[in-house]
């Protein structure tokens, strides 16, 4: 037979989990993590403070002591949003083995920046629109000072010139047009290419891959 009495310290089984006061940078933190769950089901429009204060257990008004209002809520999940974008790219590159300057590791870090922007913006659509998304600062920022996106073709860039793929006359402000022929097929892809099959998609991607390899080369 079953005690009627709980042993010390025990809680009844659906008892609430205790709510108590949260280190300030650990409530800015989970409503950030959680804003980013709402992002990725359902990009920046889903981002709302009432909702994210209700997921991690907290009072409304706790936001607004750390964040202005939702604008500046939704800057801050695009910054953390940013960091993903930026953290696939660089386990791309990383991906590659080839030593840094040698010409083949130079070309597949480039190669692999593109395809990692790209794949983002497919597999993470929520995401990336959120990326993107309310931005008064440009380019992008990072939420922890890591490398952007953009630091990373910039540094793909820089290794073309020095394993002598690229001259570096050319060099100077080349990541933007780069930038924008990809961001604008990520777009197309999601938009009035959508119906496109994945395998159309992904001919699509290596395509324009290819075509800025030999713009560059």
């Amino acid at each position: 037979m079953a005690s009627r009495h709980s042993e010390p310290g025990s809680q009844p089984r659906n008892a609430s989990p205790r709510r108590g006061p949260r280190p300030r940078g650990t409530v800015r933190a989970a409503l950030v993590a959680a804003g980013l769950e709402l992002a990725r089901a359902a990009g920046p429009d889903a981002v709302v403070l009432r909702e994210v204060t209700r997921m991690i257990g907290v009072v409304p008004n706790a936001a607004y002591r750390h964040f202005a209002d939702r604008d500046a809520f939704v800057a801050a999940v695009s910054d953390a949003a940013v960091d993903r974008l930026a953290q696939r790219m660089a386990d791309g590159m990383r991906r590659v083995r080839a030593r840094r300057g040698t010409p083949s590791g130079a070309q597949r870090r480039l190669r692999a920046v593109g395809h990692a922007y790209l794949e983002f913006a497919r597999t993470e659509p929520g995401l990336f629109d959120t990326a993107f998304a309310a931005r008064e600062h440009h380019p992008p920022a990072s939420s922890n000072g890591n490398p952007t996106p953009l630091d990373h073709l910039r540094a793909a860039l820089d290794e073309l010139v020095e394993a002598g793929l690229l001259k570096p006359a050319r060099r100077p402000n080349l990541e933007y047009p780069i930038w924008a022929t990809v961001h604008g097929l990520a777009t197309l892809i999601r938009g009035p290419l959508r119906s496109l099959s994945e395998r159309e998609k992904a001919h699509l991607e290596e395509q324009t891959l290819a075509f800025i390899w030999a713009t560059l080369t």
